[in-house]
């Protein structure tokens, strides 16, 4: 199948920071291609209704398009997701929406990328491509019997479902803790387990573990530290202790009987492109090799920029407010092989 466009530079991934990369290549009319495989900010818009960011508007706006909030609070995602939709009509950027990148290869110089819609395959051609695919494409699962039942899920969707019913949480995150407190707070009965013996202060937002800690502290929050579910049945949940690693141990169960069970347990990226291309991931969170000065990874011609360049990572330091950076690396190194 011949290339039905050819193009300077593919992006792909529209969220936060491959759409802030296709403003700046606009405006050094840099042509481009942007390919998401839902609508732009899909990450974002699974996100529970009035979700805050813990970032403040100013920290996660795109360099000279500020970000107005009307009670001057951190944005919701709802409010954000507002925000990219005016970025995308004010600088007129064309998204392929609902269009999955399905394989990218490297033909002498260029990069060949296929692509799939609900109306067939394509074919385009690029001299650079970046890959902006963030870092929580799907769930990070417990791979125990029963976590694909009905009532369990590994989203938020609103406290309001919860109402009135015994709800089990999981995990030991902002996410989690953030959870555990809105459903409770619109009338869930909430258990939050924790394989650790204690939350840390460093996994929590300190307003939000202060909150946490009172709640515990007057039985309204059931609080399960050093448990971890094993099973999951219509019926009930089997909580395993855990060891001082976070494992289950052998023989010290528990038996709980919940109405539904959220499993905040992380999510994990997808490097598939990053590994069709040859790009070398290191470590568990499997975070691709790049240069720091340019975010160019170690196959020449191929980019990373945003939550992307840490993998799946245990320890975040990539942020929407900490991935501005790389876009004017991005753009310089692009700029000069044009030159060349």
């Amino acid at each position: 199948m011949n290339p039905i466009q050819n193009t300077q530079v593919i992006i792909v991934g529209a969220g936060p920071t491959g759409l802030e990369l296709g403003v700046a290549l606009k405006q050094k009319n840099i042509p481009f291609l942007i390919f998401e495989t839902g609508q732009i900010g899909h990450t974002i818009s699974w996100w529970p209704k009035d979700t805050r960011f813990f970032s403040t508007s100013e920290r996660i706006a795109m360099p000279g398009i500020p970000l107005h909030v009307f009670d001057q609070q951190h944005p919701t995602g709802d409010q954000y997701l507002a925000y990219l939709r005016e970025v995308v009509q004010q600088f007129d950027l064309k998204i392929n929406n609902f269009e999955k990148v399905t394989l990218i290869e490297k033909q002498n110089d260029l990069f060949v990328v296929h692509t799939e819609t609900r109306h067939g395959q394509f074919v385009y051609q690029a001299n650079q491509v970046v890959l902006a695919t963030g870092g929580m494409a799907k769930p990070c699962k417990l791979n125990i019997p029963g976590e694909d039942l009905p009532f369990v899920t590994h989203y938020l969707d609103d406290p309001h479902l919860y109402f009135q019913r015994e709800l089990l949480v999981v995990g030991g995150r902002n996410s989690a803790v953030e959870y555990a407190l809105r459903c409770w707070r619109a009338g869930a009965s909430v258990t939050l387990s924790y394989r650790k013996e204690s939350i840390g202060p460093k996994s929590v937002k300190p307003a939000l573990m202060q909150d946490f800690e009172t709640v515990v502290r007057e039985g309204k929050i059931r609080f399960m530290p050093s448990t971890i579910p094993v099973e999951i049945t219509p019926d009930q949940v089997v909580l395993s202790g855990t060891d001082t690693d976070g494992y289950p141990v052998k023989g010290k169960k528990q038996i709980i009987h919940p109405d539904a069970v959220l499993l905040c347990t992380g999510y994990v990226a997808d490097m598939s492109l990053f590994k069709q291309l040859g790009v070398t991931l290191t470590g568990k969170e499997q975070a691709p090799q790049f240069n720091e000065n340019t975010m160019e990874t170690n196959v020449p011609g191929v980019y990373v920029l945003g939550t992307a360049a840490g993998g799946t990572q245990k320890k975040f330091e990539h942020f929407i407010e900490t991935s501005h950076k790389h876009v004017p690396k991005i753009l310089n190194a692009i700029e000069k092989s044009m030159e060349n």
